[in-house]
């Protein structure tokens, strides 16, 4: 038997929100000691989780919203602070787990996300529900495309 769980949009981003909070908190617990290894895979899946995150954000919330409350600022600087966030993954995969920037990379990541994600819940998501748009079906399919996303990167649906 198969059971599908059903979350609206906002409860299923602000769900990843929480994720990534947790997991940022996992490696400043570690930041000051020699466990690398272990901070290096705490980050790898706070990274991945983000680019899936932004992903199904872009392509599928932000155009229904962008549509739905007629704030292109509100949707425009979201868009930017993901390509920042995105910037500093791409540079944290350019380093080893031992480099001395790594650690800084991670708090400046963590900084812009916890910025990003306070708009959204503060600003965006405020607008969102009082739009008119259909949140419980657009929540399955932000839950659909972010389990096709997970599979394809090798990490199992959530």
């Amino acid at each position: 038997m198969t059971t599908t769980v059903t979350q609206d949009a906002i409860a299923l981003l602000k769900a990843d929100h929480r994720e990534a909070e947790d997991l940022f908190a996992q490696y400043e617990k570690l930041k000051d000691t020699d466990k690398t290894q272990e901070k290096f895979e705490i980050a790898k899946k706070v990274c991945g989780a983000l680019l899936i995150h932004m992903e199904i954000e872009e392509k599928l919330f932000y155009p229904r919203v962008r549509g739905a409350v007629h704030d292109d600022d509100l949707v425009n600087e979201a868009v930017v602070e993901h390509a920042g966030a995105k910037e500093l993954i791409e540079q944290l995969g350019a380093l080893k787990p031992d480099d001395p920037m790594f650690d800084a990379k991670i708090k400046v990541l963590s900084e812009q996300i916890e910025h990003h994600v306070e708009e959204e819940e503060k600003e965006m998501f405020p607008k969102a529900e009082t739009s008119g748009l259909n949140l419980d079906q657009l929540g399955e399919e932000l839950f659909t495309a972010k389990n096709k996303l997970r599979v394809e990167h090798g990490m199992p649906p959530a």
